[in-house]
């Protein structure tokens, strides 16, 4: 058939024929050329880890046979510049129609506004859905029409929505296939043949692909689902629902997911299946969170580089890329840390509880910038997500408002007990201590010698000591607490008097830098900017968007800082890179253990496979509003407050208050610029 007048429908993280808006609107429209554009330079750090490229490759793969079975094919083009090429092939195939589903990212939502305005230009008409969540972000608000700031409120609001989510779309019986003969797929490369052997074992575990995801769910909710709650806590087994790789690519619908798991929670309800209830509350509080990252994100297109509340730009990280290898490497002298961080490297896989016990460690305990763990494990996640990662990330910092108390220290010893209470795990990733009795599996550092050596462990040899004492580290984190009001009862004194526009305040300055020992894997795809050099680990910065693609539209005057301050007394200044935070020297500050052999090996890099974040970043959700036709994404503007409110004590369910309570004057929501998007 004829490619004149066809519809091309560009496939992004939504790689499904159920449930999918654009590709329903296109299959209505008429004949369709389904293509997917992958220009990973254009991510700038966030170029995708080794493991999240082979769930792509298998995904796309799969997509592609779904779509043949259909009458059609998936075109793939790679590119450094995704709407050029996507104005090549409207060009090459003579399709007078767009359609795509939305995304929330900031650098997504730049790109989709410009893909916009360059092929209406060229009198294509283009028309977006929403497929990734249960509601548009712009549609959740307070009374007052303005964004929620803690995760209750939002969730609570979508609960209770005047309207439900609509309900899945089957997939297409038929697609007539557009003329693609000008059109051809370029050759993609998504491993190298050094990753080759470790990608293989992936198989063994996962299955890529729209309708794997779908047996996984109907799985998921036939069996485990009903003890979800009870079993979610076990570290040692595969208790979460494992769908967030699918979720995250989107191979499994979201609103196809709420629906199928309210229906249980209705039939269970009517059985007074208490534990059932208990279980389907706290998965659909999973989806909620996964939805509530992606409100984040459009509303505050800088939190995966910023802190929301604005004082903690304050704070002074400890720059030290000792601990960091440590952590990564799993030596840190803490069994449950050291075995979550070697499940991570050889997996790419973690249990949402482990998730949390090694990124508070790293945050609370280690005191290093959390940008940095977050981009760890992006670039080691089975499941890596923007939006999620940087809502569990600045979940754990303390720097969203119901975030956790930034001054409260999880000790592994004690969390050890809670989650792995056999010590069945630790054994499994640290054989080095497989021999040692439950009573000491958490702590080794306090066995006595004589069962140390009956375990054959020698502390400082064959595994380390703990390279921060528990008590220096909280004794650290209040000194460090205090530098950080000090310094932002300065900055704010300084901007209230007009002498100066706040410590730290240009976006101008040098980020800190990503370290550079990483290596986590061999090489990368070609760099961005068409050199032909290998892009590197050691290359890379810590990760910021305001480089190219994004950027604040122009730095609020002094004059327009100082007016906001007036109304809101207890913010700090607008326009806040976190990488300004002052720096703490960090030699022999209370460390009870120097890190010792720091030049042991990375663990075994056969099969260094990567990691994923489930319980407040995984489990996910989405579903489209009623814009069956193509939804229109409202112009992003500045807001007309400054979300200064200060926020009240309620406890959240995502973390406690009572760090607000004790400091309210600061805890206000940093007032960035939003980018321009129109529909």
């Amino acid at each position: 058939m004829s490619g004149g007048g066809c519809s091309v429908v560009w496939f992004r993280r939504d790689l499904r024929v159920e449930d999918n808006p654009a590709l329903a609107a296109g299959v209505r429209a008429g004949s369709v050329v389904c293509v997917f554009i992958w220009a990973p330079e254009e991510e700038g750090p966030y170029y995708p880890g080794r493991v999240s490229r082979w769930w792509l490759k298998h995904s796309l793969a799969h997509l592609d046979s779904s779509l043949r079975s259909l009458g059609t094919s998936l075109i793939t083009k790679r590119s450094t510049d995704s709407v050029s090429s996507l104005l090549e092939v409207v060009i090459s195939t003579g399709a007078t129609q767009l359609f795509f589903n939305h995304l929330y990212d900031p650098i997504s939502l730049v790109r989709d506004h410009r893909a916009k305005e360059v092929l209406t230009a060229q009198g294509i008409t283009v028309r977006s859905f929403n497929a990734d969540l249960l509601y548009e972000p712009w549609d959740v608000n307070d009374v007052n029409g303005r964004p929620f700031t803690t995760f209750n409120a939002f969730w609570g609001r979508c609960l209770s929505m005047p309207y439900d989510p609509d309900a899945p779309l089957l997939p297409p019986k038929r697609i007539i296939s557009g003329d693609t003969s000008r059109c051809p797929s370029d050759t993609m490369v998504f491993e190298d043949e050094s990753e080759k052997g470790s990608n293989a074992l992936l198989a063994r575990a996962w299955s890529p692909g729209w309708s794997n995801a779908d047996k996984a769910l109907t799985t998921f909710i036939n069996g485990p689902l009903l003890e979800y709650s009870q079993n979610r806590r076990k570290a040692d087994g595969a208790t979460t629902s494992l769908l967030s790789p699918h979720l995250h690519f989107g191979e499994l619908s979201v609103r196809k997911a709420f629906h199928l798991v309210r229906i249980k929670q209705v039939l269970w309800a009517n059985e007074g299946n208490k534990a059932g209830e208990e279980s389907v509350n706290l998965f659909l509080k999973s989806i909620g969170l996964r939805e509530y990252s992606r409100y984040i994100s459009f509303n505050h297109p800088y939190s995966h580089e910023r802190p929301l509340l604005g004082h903690l730009k304050f704070f002074p990280w400890i720059i030290n890329q000792s601990y960091f290898k440590a952590w990564r490497q799993g030596r840190t002298g803490y069994p449950l840390v050291d075995a979550g961080m070697r499940e991570l490297w050889a997996t790419g896989w973690l249990h949402d509880r482990i998730r949390v016990v090694v990124s508070s460690f790293f945050v609370k305990v280690l005191q290093l910038p959390w940008r940095w763990g977050m981009k760890y494990f992006w670039d080691t996640l089975l499941d890596a997500d923007l939006e999620s990662d940087a809502l569990g990330w600045q979940y754990i910092s303390g720097t969203i408002p119901d975030g956790r108390e930034f001054d409260r220290i999880d000790n592994p010893q004690f969390e050890g007990y809670k989650f792995d209470p056999n010590g069945e795990y630790v054994r499994k990733w640290l054989p080095e201590l497989a021999r040692l009795p439950t009573e000491w599996i958490h702590h080794p550092w306090n066995a006595p010698e004589s069962v140390l050596q009956a375990a054959g462990i020698e502390l400082g040899s064959n595994y380390p000591l703990p390279i921060v004492g528990i008590d220096a580290a909280k004794t650290r984190l209040q000194e460090a607490l205090l530098e950080m009001w000090q310094h932002e009862a300065a900055s704010r004194a300084a901007v209230e008097n007009g002498t100066e526009e706040g410590l730290g305040d240009s976006s101008e300055s040098t980020p800190i830098a990503f370290p550079q020992d990483i290596q986590m894997e061999e090489n990368y795809e070609p760099v961005r900017n068409n050199l032909t050099a290998t892009r590197r680990y050691e290359d890379q910065m810590v990760p910021s968007i305001t480089t190219s693609l994004v950027r604040v539209e122009e730095e609020e005057s002094s004059m327009e800082i100082r007016n906001l301050v007036e109304e809101t007394r207890g913010e700090v200044p607008t326009n806040v890179m976190v990488d300004q935070e002052p720096r703490r020297d960090t030699l022999n500050q209370g460390v009870l253990q120097t890190i010792r052999n720091n030049t042991l090996p990375q663990p075994n890099a056969a099969i260094g496979l990567q990691h994923a974040i489930e319980d407040s970043t995984a489990e996910s959700s989405s579903s489209s509003r009623r814009e069956r036709d193509g939804g229109v994404v409202p112009v992003w503007s500045p807001s007309t407050s400054s979300y200064s409110e200060q926020f009240a004590s309620d406890d959240n369910s995502i973390g406690t208050s009572s760090y607000l309570q004790r400091h309210p004057q600061s805890h206000q929501i940093m007032n960035w610029r939003r980018l321009s998007q129109t529909g």
